[in-house]
């Protein structure tokens, strides 16, 4: 059977819904016992410490980072504002030049054609010229002389006319050109003033952009500070857990953990602690016996999967468990302790199966693409330690060691 179908029987077992019950009423009984207990402890000189002073380093930094990561947050909101401002910017920047590109080419073109219209007026002048100075030669003749050199009156008339003619044609051909040059140089002067216009326009829109993109710049960089800020944090907060988990297995010679020999994946053959002895060398009763026979140092049922985990977290970290409860209560006990939680398996985290009623805990020693190496007790509700392959998705993955 997997360990999918082994977890799945959670749901149906009847037998461990009598588990937490029993439980109940056996850390009722005992609480008065172990309060007296520990009472006669601390008389006697011997208190036991779980160095709590590194957990309330940890928390503070654990909320410095959460105020740091807020404020990179919102610093990461005001990036995006300053991007979309700075591509807005740049799409009326491409429209304006697009713009100023076509009146350039414009003004090119309305330059060439006052040069065109130039040399076209150049072109009648000359003619003109000519008109004119055969008009005056012919202008020099008296009536009389003139009348002598024509062939005939008719040819007489014919020069009177033809001279009003080209008369007419020299004031109507001015008046053209003083009109064109006029017209051409009042298109030229309003298109010069769009392109200046367009020009500043652009250079503010520039100007505009490189502010936002400074602010931009600013803004990253405040960033990276804070980051920075949160990656040293977590770096402390390792240091810490890891100084904590010396202070705490230090803590073995004095009576919180005292262990002898070993089983399946490290667990302890024989362990005394603060509920009495337990360790896989003891029987494992909790799923056909009102209640636990045996209880570790974490108030865990012995030989189950989160009494084995709990004692895991404690050999490599120095972590004290006590009070996760169920395997489907193990996320939220974490979160609410400060230990991160994810779905990305790593070695040296505790997996989460939610199913069922009470869940499934699991220790990863293995990652290989979507499937994990698991260490775990209890599988098929015997107290028998478990070592195989599951898949990986699925799952919830508490990182004790951050």
């Amino acid at each position: 059977m997997t360990l999918y179908g082994i977890i799945k029987g959670y749901k149906n077992d009847t037998k461990t819904m009598v588990k937490r019950k029993n439980i109940k009423s056996f850390r009722a009984y005992w609480r008065p016992i172990l309060a007296l207990s520990l009472i006669t402890v601390l008389i006697g000189g011997f208190a036991i410490a779980h160095a709590d002073q590194f957990d309330a380093q940890i928390n503070a930094l654990n909320s410095k980072n959460s105020g740091i990561q807020s404020q990179v947050n919102s610093l990461q909101s005001q990036a995006s504002s300053y991007q979309d401002a700075i591509n807005q910017l740049q799409g009326q920047i491409s429209s304006l030049q697009a713009a100023i590109s076509a009146n350039e080419a414009k003004q090119a073109e309305l330059q060439q054609q006052i040069i065109n219209d130039q040399n076209k007026i150049k072109e009648q002048k000359q003619f003109l010229g000519e008109d004119i100075k055969t008009m005056y030669i012919d202008g020099q003749l008296s009536t009389i002389e003139e009348l002598a050199t024509s062939k005939s009156l008719s040819d007489y008339v014919d020069k009177e006319e033809y001279r009003t003619t080209v008369q007419n044609k020299i004031d109507d051909l001015i008046k053209q050109i003083a009109a064109l040059e006029s017209q051409l140089q009042q298109q030229k002067q309003q298109l010069d003033v769009i392109v200046k216009t367009e020009q500043q326009q652009n250079q503010q829109l520039l100007s505009d952009q490189s502010q936002q993109q400074q602010m931009l710049s600013y803004n990253q960089s405040q960033q990276s500070s804070y980051n920075a800020q949160i990656a040293a944090n977590q770096s402390q907060i390792a240091s810490l857990r890891a100084a904590q988990a010396a202070a705490n297995r230090k803590l073995d010679s004095t009576g919180h953990v005292v262990t002898s020999g070993s089983c399946g994946g490290s667990y302890p053959a024989t362990a005394s602690g603060y509920y009495g002895s337990w360790g896989c060398n003891f029987a494992h009763t909790s799923d056909y016996v009102p209640g636990c026979s045996y209880h570790d140092s974490w108030g865990m049922c012995n030989r189950e999967c989160v009494s084995y985990t709990a004692w895991m977290v404690y050999e490599t970290y120095g972590i004290d468990t006590t009070g996760y409860g169920n395997a489907v209560d193990w996320p939220g006990h974490a979160k609410a302790s400060g230990v991160s939680t994810g779905y990305t398996p790593k070695v040296g985290s505790v997996a989460i199966y939610s199913g069922g009623t009470y869940g499934h805990a699991m220790w990863v020693v293995g990652v290989s693409g979507d499937q994990i190496h698991v260490y775990s007790y209890n599988d098929g509700y015997d107290g028998n330690y478990y070592d195989h392959w599951v898949n990986a998705s699925g799952l919830t993955y508490l990182y004790f060691g951050g």
